[in-house]
């Protein structure tokens, strides 16, 4: 088992600056690791830079009371002021103010108990601004529900490109253990968005609403909401159905990649983050492992051992081979979490004919750590460059609508 930077020994108390980026609490590399991610995202909107030293300021470090107690002050102050913004007719401010809400507030909910009814009580103010948000740009983004299974449907936002086209390419953008639809604008949506590629964010079976209000677990075969996610979009008078993309990040790099390797509607396919085989990954893990609360309420298990073998089925072996699509593999050259399945990914889908492309980010450029959350904003052009690309976008004659 590759022994992971997260799980590393701590190299002194003092905050400091890695290869993976900033570790606030060295003797809490987890919660660090959090907070580094959300840190990230301020320079998509995410949150404020200062606002987020305040808020872990007045944390007890690893207390998990205080970081829910401080993220969400953060967060209700700047709805508030959203609100106010609004009423006064200043709509930009307002964006402004909602967008950061939705992030503190995404991280107000992170670390508590998947029972605790603040959970979907935080989950969804966060839900809340995010629709505040998106009803304010041009063209307005659409809260929807995909039809998906048993009268079930998966909670997702499309958001329209904001330039001229009848038909615009689109992409499916999702997160994976823990990430969820409202934080894909900070991870991918806002990226694609910028190049003329429309974007449905979705939570899929196991992710935020579609686990939090109907209880749906996820699923190894996640092709199936993925081609439920098609069908709607096919429906659409203003997307063009042979230019669908598919990306996920971190376990949803798993989802991705099984999707596109078959789900033969996808004309493009990105592993935001390399997966081979969860089961494998989870064995050793046990219940003191700071994810395991999360990782059993995903997969619907009662432990971490039984959480491994529901996982068992989620491995790419003999699933890359019916890859059609290109796909691009991005990953954390330094990543927290691990960088030793990236090579298998590659190595098996190269060996397999597929067209694949592997892009590892350095230290020297940031954007090292998972799902480069230390610096989103490159991830988001190295990924959105190469689909523009595919999708035959030439980003030097976009332009908006008058």
């Amino acid at each position: 088992m590759e022994q992971t930077l997260i799980d590393a020994k701590a190299a002194g108390t003092i905050p400091h600056y890695e290869p993976y980026g900033w570790l606030h609490w060295p003797l809490h590399p987890w919660m660090s690791y959090q907070f580094r991610r959300g840190l990230g995202e301020t320079q998509e909107g995410g949150g404020a830079v200062s606002e987020s030293f305040l808020a872990a300021s007045r944390m007890v470090p690893g207390d998990k009371e205080s970081w829910h107690a401080e993220w969400l002050r953060v967060g209700e102050y700047n709805h508030r002021r959203g609100d106010a913004e609004e009423r006064a007719g200043h709509i930009k401010t307002a964006q402004n103010c909602w967008l950061r809400a939705a992030e503190y507030y995404r991280q107000a909910e992170f670390w508590l108990p998947s029972h605790d009814p603040r959970r979907l009580k935080t989950f969804e103010l966060m839900e809340t601004c995010s629709k505040n948000f998106l009803r304010h740009l041009h063209p307005p983004g659409e809260a929807v529900d995909i039809p998906y299974e048993k009268g079930v449907p998966l909670c997702a936002y499309f958001v329209r490109a904001p330039f001229a086209g009848a038909r615009q390419p689109v992409l499916i953008s999702m997160g994976g253990l823990d990430s969820i639809k409202d934080e894909m604008w900070f991870m991918q949506a806002h990226g694609a968005l910028q190049r003329g590629i429309s974007v449905l964010m979705i939570d899929g079976p196991g992710q935020g609403g579609t686990l939090r209000r109907h209880g749906v677990t996820t699923r190894y075969d996640y092709e199936v909401p993925i081609s439920r996610c098609i069908d709607w979009l096919e429906t659409r008078a203003d997307i063009d159905a042979s230019r669908i993309a598919v990306c996920g990040s971190s376990l949803g790099g798993y989802y991705a990649a099984r999707a596109g390797s078959r789900e033969h509607r996808l004309a493009a396919c990105i592993s935001h983050g390399a997966i081979w085989d969860i089961g494998e990954l989870w064995a050793s893990r046990g219940e003191d492992h700071p994810m395991a609360e999360q990782i059993q309420w995903v997969f619907g298990a009662r432990s971490m051992r039984e959480a491994a073998e529901i996982a068992r089925p989620f491995r790419l072996e003999g699933v890359l081979d019916d890859m059609r699509c290109p796909y691009l593999i991005i990953h954390g050259g330094h990543d927290v979490l691990g960088v030793e399945a990236v090579t298998k990914v590659y190595d098996y889908a190269k060996a397999k004919g597929v067209n694949v492309t592997l892009r590892l980010t350095s230290a020297e450029e940031t954007g090292a750590d998972h799902c480069q959350h230390d610096n989103p904003t490159l991830g988001q052009e190295l990924m959105c460059d190469w689909l523009a690309d595919r999708f035959g976008i030439d980003q030097t004659r976009l332009r908006p609508p008058l």
